[in-house]
């Protein structure tokens, strides 16, 4: 009986991440390897990509470091200005590997769906945005200030995110 447990783990975990085939092919319509240039950003959009983020509590940011892709799950998802922020420390390889390449990718499930935001991550040194972030999420105050060396906000821009489940088309918008 023992072996059962970890085998149904595994068979759940690979049903996450395959999708019907459907949602696969209207996912990779928008999965192109160019940002989309935009000339204003959808403050509607943006908000209703938060939204979703908060449902999750926990998402995975993606990065590139060279050739090898970094993943690890962050938590903070504030709009600030019509834009939608995360916030990192400097002194991370996160921020690093953004500063590197902007190119980011955003994923989140929750209620049996998932989000996937392809966006750039363009860094904000404004003492309001960093203020704004830490106001929004107190519990970073222990560990950031808005005036250190440390904190760092960075927005999503040129984003297109992809909302998918197993039951129903995929949707997307741009913000």
């Amino acid at each position: 009986m023992k072996s059962i447990l970890p085998l149904t783990l595994v068979a759940a975990l690979l049903m996450v991440g395959c999708a019907p085939k459907q949602a696969d092919e209207a996912a990779e319509t928008t999965n192109t390897n160019t940002m989309i240039e935009q000339t204003t950003p959808n403050p509607e959009n943006a908000a209703e990509a938060q939204q979703f983020l908060k449902k999750c509590g926990t998402y995975y940011l993606a990065t590139v470091e060279g050739d090898q892709p970094r993943v690890r799950p962050f938590g903070t998802a504030e709009i600030f200005e019509g834009k939608l922020y995360i916030q990192t420390g400097k002194v991370k390889n996160v921020y690093k590997q953004l500063i590197a390449n902007p190119k980011a990718e955003i994923c989140g499930f929750a209620g049996g769906e998932w989000i996937r935001i392809q966006c750039e991550l363009i860094p904000d040194e404004r003492i309001e945005a960093k203020q704004d972030m830490l106001d929004k999420n107190p519990s970073l105050q222990m560990m950031y200030k808005a005036d250190d060396d440390n904190t760092i906000v960075l927005y999503c821009r040129n984003a297109t995110a992809t909302i998918s489940s197993f039951t129903a088309p995929a949707r997307s918008f741009q913000f």
